[in-house]
This record gives C-alpha cells, sequence and structure tokens, in this order.
C-alpha cells in the first residue's frame, strides 16, 4: 500500500449505510447497544438535556461500557439511562436539595455516573464533574485539588465511587459537605415529587477546566448554550445513520463529557467506552475497539493519544494482521496543541491497516465556549501552513514560499454553526486575513459566565466576545491556532513559543511528546531565561552532561539564548487531569524545589 501523507484528499463517498444497509444493520458489537435504530435522528435540536434524553430513550442506542481489553462489559441503552436518572432525581429531591443547587461528582467512565449526571439534571441542579485521580501527586494532592473545586463550586452534596468514598470524605468534612458514594444513593428510597421544568436559559451544569488548581474557574453552561454546541456538532461533523462514537476521554474533561457523552446521546448514537486508566495501560485495546465497529466510527483524542498508539505498534505485529481502521470515518484531534510530525507518524504505522488520512479532522474549542468552537470539515484532514519564525513574534503569516526557519501551523477548521472569530492586535482592532493576534469567539454556545466570579468573566467576556487567551490567525475561513499567550516566552524582546523548544528537544534521541517544559524564569540580574525541565532515563553521571549540552545547543539554535537545563527524573512533570502537559505548574514546582533536578557537575 502506498504511504498515507497528511496532505492526502479522498472523496468520502457514499456512507456505508448507503453500500451496505442489511449488513450494517443486523451488526453491532456482541451484546450492545445497535448502531442503527428506526427512530428518527434529530440533532440535538431540543429545548434541555432532559428533553434530549427523553427522546434518545425511544429508540434502543446508548452507551456499553469495556473493560481494558476492550471487552463489553455492561450495555446501557439510553432508555435504561433515563429510568435511572428519573429515579435518582426523585431521591435527590428526597434529600431536600432544591434547584440550582450544586452536586459534585467524581466522573468516572460508568453508567453509574451518567445516572447520577443527569438524575441531576431532572432535579433541576446543577452537576459538577470532578477529576479522578491522576499518577502525580498522590493521595494529598487530589484530596487538595478536590478541597479546591468544592470550596468554588459550594455544592450541598458530593458523590463518587465507593472506592474513593474517603478520599470524597476527607474533603468534603471541613467544608461541612455530605459526601456518598452513588451505591448509597441508588439503595435509597425516592418519592413521587413532580420534577421541575427547567427554562432553555438556567444554567444546565458547571464545567471545570483540566488545568484548575489554585484558583479554579467553574464554567457555567445553560441548556441553551449547550444544546446549540451540541447541534452543530452534528451538521458539522455530518453524523450519517452507521456513525458509531468510541471513545476513551475522561468525562471530567469538556471534550470526553461535552463531546463523547453529551453530543452522542443528544444526537441519538451508540457509543462504546473504555476509561481512560485503561486506555493509558493498553493503548491498542482502542483501536481493537474501532476495529470491531461494524459501521463508521467516529473517534476523538489528543495528540498524545495518537502518539502512543503510533509509538507501541514499533514492537508489535504488523498493524494489518490485527487492525482494520478503514471505516474510521471522522478521527477527531483536539484538546492541545496538533502535532503534525505525530499524526503523520500514525498515518506511516496504520496506513496498512486501513487508515485513511484524510480521517483526521482538526478542531478547536475550549470549555468557555462549552466544547467546539471551530471544525475541519470531514474528508479534508489536515491542512498545514508554513509560517516564519519572525512573523510568530507578531505580523502576517507569509503564504508564499518555503521559508528558512519555520513553523508548521494546523488548521483547525472553520467555525461550527452559531459561533464567530476574530483576531485583535494588541489595541483591540480586528486584524486582517493572516495577521497574527489574540483570538476571540463570540456565539449561541459562549458560557453564561465563571461561577461566583464576576471579576474573571468580565475579565475575559465583553459585548458578548470571549476572549479565548490563544494566539492565532484567519486564512480564507479557517482558524489557525500559534500558542497560549500566557505560554510564550519572552526573552530580549523577542516572543518564543515553549513548544517550538519543547518540539526541537524532542528531535532528539531517546525523547517523546510530554518529557520536556520549557518556560521562562528570573535569572540572578533580574534578566528573563529560557528553563527547559527534561526526563532523563540516563543514568551514566558523564553521559547526563553529554545530554544537557546537546539540549542547551539546540536550544540555542531555535532562541539564540542559553538555557537553564534541567535534567530530573521521568514521571516529574506534571500533567492536568486531561493528560496535557501544565507548564505553569511545572515552573511552579521547580522554583519551589518540588521537582529536584538531577545534579549534573559543570
Amino acid at each position: 500500500m502506498s504511504r498515507a501523507v497528511l496532505a492526502g484528499r479522498t472523496d468520502q463517498g457514499e456512507s456505508l449505510l448507503d453500500r451496505n444497509t442489511t449488513i450494517v444493520a443486523d451488526l453491532a458489537p456482541a451484546g450492545a447497544t445497535p448502531t442503527l435504530d428506526s427512530l428518527r435522528r434529530r440533532t440535538a435540536d431540543f429545548a434541555t438535556l432532559g428533553e434530549a434524553l427523553d427522546y434518545a430513550a425511544r429508540g434502543r442506542r446508548g452507551m456499553n461500557f469495556h473493560d481494558a481489553r476492550g471487552q463489553l462489559t455492561r450495555a446501557y441503552p439510553f432508555a435504561e439511562l433515563r429510568e435511572d436518572a428519573l429515579a435518582h432525581a426523585q431521591r435527590l429531591i428526597a434529600l431536600g436539595m432544591k434547584p440550582g443547587e450544586r452536586v459534585a461528582m467524581i466522573a468516572e467512565t460508568g453508567a453509574e455516573f451518567a445516572a447520577c449526571f443527569f438524575g441531576a439534571v431532572y432535579a433541576g441542579l446543577w452537576p459538577v464533574p470532578l477529576p479522578l485521580p491522576t499518577s502525580f501527586g498522590g493521595r494529598e494532592a487530589y484530596v487538595d485539588q478536590l478541597r479546591v473545586m468544592l470550596s468554588s463550586s459550594d455544592p450541598s452534596l458530593f458523590l463518587c465511587p465507593p472506592e474513593l468514598l474517603t478520599y470524597a470524605e476527607e474533603a468534603a468534612n471541613e467544608r461541612g459537605i455530605t459526601a456518598r458514594d452513588w451505591t448509597a444513593l441508588a439503595e435509597m428510597a425516592g418519592g413521587t415529587a413532580e420534577l421541575p421544568a427547567p427554562d432553555a436559559d438556567d444554567v444546565a451544569y458547571l464545567q471545570y477546566s483540566s488545568g484548575s488548581t489554585r484558583f479554579p474557574h467553574g464554567v457555567a453552561v445553560t441548556h441553551r448554550q449547550l444544546l446549540s454546541n451540541l447541534h452543530a456538532h452534528g451538521v458539522g461533523l455530518k453524523v450519517e445513520a452507521g456513525d458509531r462514537c468510541i471513545s476513551w476521554l475522561p468525562w471530567y474533561h469538556d471534550m470526553g463529557l461535552v463531546g463523547c457523552m453529551l453530543s452522542p446521546m443528544s444526537l441519538q448514537m451508540s457509543v462504546d467506552y473504555m476509561k481512560t486508566e485503561d486506555f493509558a495501560r493498553r493503548p491498542l485495546a482502542w483501536l481493537d475497539m474501532i476495529t470491531r465497529n461494524p459501521g463508521t466510527s467516529v473517534s476523538y483524542s489528543p495528540t498524545f493519544g495518537y502518539d502512543i498508539c503510533a509509538r507501541r505498534m514499533s514492537s508489535q505485529t504488523r498493524a494489518e494482521d490485527r487492525f482494520d481502521l478503514s471505516r474510521w470515518r471522522i478521527a477527531g484531534n483536539g484538546a492541545d496543541m496538533i502535532r503534525p510530525d505525530v499524526m503523520q507518524a500514525f498515518v506511516d504505522a496504520f496506513a496498512d491497516a486501513g487508515f485513511e488520512a484524510s480521517a483526521f479532522c482538526p478542531s478547536y474549542g475550549l470549555a468557555e465556549a462549552t466544547l467546539a468552537v471551530s471544525l475541519m470539515p470531514p474528508g479534508e484532514g489536515i491542512r498545514l501552513e508554513l509560517v516564519e519564525e519572525t512573523v510568530l513574534n507578531g505580523g502576517s503569516a507569509s503564504a508564499e514560499g518555503r521559508p528558512r526557519r519555520y513553523r508548521a501551523i494546523v488548521n483547525c477548521g472553520k467555525p461550527v454553526t452559531g459561533m464567530e472569530i476574530e483576531i485583535r492586535g494588541e489595541d483591540g482592532a480586528q486584524l486582517p486575513d493572516r495577521g497574527i493576534g489574540r483570538v476571540f469567539v463570540r456565539g449561541t454556545s459562549v458560557m453564561h459566565s465563571y461561577y461566583r466570579d464576576p471579576e474573571a468573566t468580565e475579565a475575559c467576556l465583553k459585548d458578548g466576545w470571549l476572549d479565548t487567551g490563544d494566539m492565532g490567525y484567519m486564512s480564507g475561513g479557517y482558524i489557525f491556532i500559534v500558542g497560549r499567550a500566557k505560554d510564550m516566552i519572552i526573552i530580549n524582546g523577542r516572543n518564543h513559543w515553549p513548544q517550538d523548544i519543547e518540539w526541537a528537544v524532542e528531535q532528539l534521541p531517546g525523547f517523546k511528546s510530554g518529557d520536556i517544559a520549557a518556560f521562562a524564569i528570573t535569572g540572578p540580574s533580574g534578566e528573563e531565561t529560557p528553563a527547559v525541565l527534561v526526563h532523563c532515563r540516563v543514568s551514566d553521571p558523564k553521559e547526563r552532561g553529554r545530554l544537557r549540552d546537546d539540549i542547551k545547543e539546540r536550544v540555542r539554535a531555535i532562541t539564540g539564548i542559553t538555557p537553564v537545563v534541567e535534567l530530573v527524573p521521568p514521571r516529574s512533570l506534571p500533567r492536568t487531569s486531561s493528560g496535557k502537559l501544565s507548564r505553569t505548574k511545572a515552573r511552579n514546582l521547580y522554583l519551589s524545589g518540588e521537582i529536584q533536578p538531577y545534579d549534573i557537575a559543570a
């Protein structure tokens, strides 16, 4: 098979359903909810989230949960979810909870969380999904994170899996919040109270960003804003009758919650889940699940998910002997900067298994816009523009010729239905096409506010326009994201993007995505200096010294400045709850001495 390339384009052609309706109609993963259904699909055109579940429950589709090997453990039709959610709503009302109160809940991927989430929605309460523990920081750091989020959201009840009850109780007790595991909630008696009739402009839930730590911002999203964004998903992805969603994304992150839990339900699409921690242990089980799907697959991942899978194949059998990825229609990319080199490596690894580069669907979004701001039209794949390094300091992107030093910027698609994008300069004026500046968005799914934080709301939301904090440019109606404004390293008046430094170091042998964190620190004389923390797997002191010198030289070639390079133990660099590198936290931990570099002789 010829080598696929990211820039390739194929005609999408007729859908699988059109080609082979009778076969697809009879097939679904064994025991799972069906891919096809006689229920007429509605594209999330509902007034409230409860109304969307009421409709989805009229069909046979639903959620399906799988173990670490990708084997089905429970099929959960939307009809059963609705029945359980209504029962939970009565139990929550019986506890004396009133509309508008918050219910915090640890967002473990499973039927129990889904039932509690929708139970809160039916009761007029605001569910607040909170993260699961991560491998970094241990129990104390996790409990402290929960305390901060509980303080911010001020819930009346905290629900969790039974095995995390002691964590939840420790975090909740000092605020006088009742913590219960959801097994205990399910055993409670309910009532027959009349459920509240929500308005479309009522808040549906609170969403915390994946990086929420010391000063978390709970994004308040109304039913109207949510359903507007979910409708845009269906329109933008051109959802087909034979589509089925496959996901390992965490439900405490907006792409997992909105994109892979609420969106499939509101579009009446069956979905197959594996837990995020199971994906981390056995990432290729994700591709096994896609292979077993007889319909067309819709599945999203940040860049690092594709990276892990491509790397695992280096020690595996041939991809075509294990996988069939030819029916993967939408291979979404989002939640972090999209790495074209990683995407190409994935294509190289799985093209012989039928994966088409045109299936890639880059996107841009953030919790403050509910989720999606832009999507690449299906079938267009990943498109790149080469932008000169000097232009990234502020200016216009060059469309002509191959620059001597450049960065490949990924096209993140067109604004979704109901969304507008503007690029503004430092003076606040809108920039012309290809002018690099700050990204502002406005639309029907932009957040209501940050919960109980009017100052933070006012700082980023004015006249309906949301300051995303991202830098980018528009080109021919498409948005290109350059980086986060707050991550920019400014040395002697020149802008340097940390990902440029990190990517340069990754080109040295033995490194992978997530091994490097670059940020600015203040030197002894008050000058700003780039610092680079690098995971080191070398034990020999002389080799470490040579490695440090190689890294310094590589960064010097990019920035023109000699950086501070620190080699740190593997797994030292912190990640957000969604798996993204947290440069801000890495900097803070380094400056506080909590990240201890290896001692290397000068």
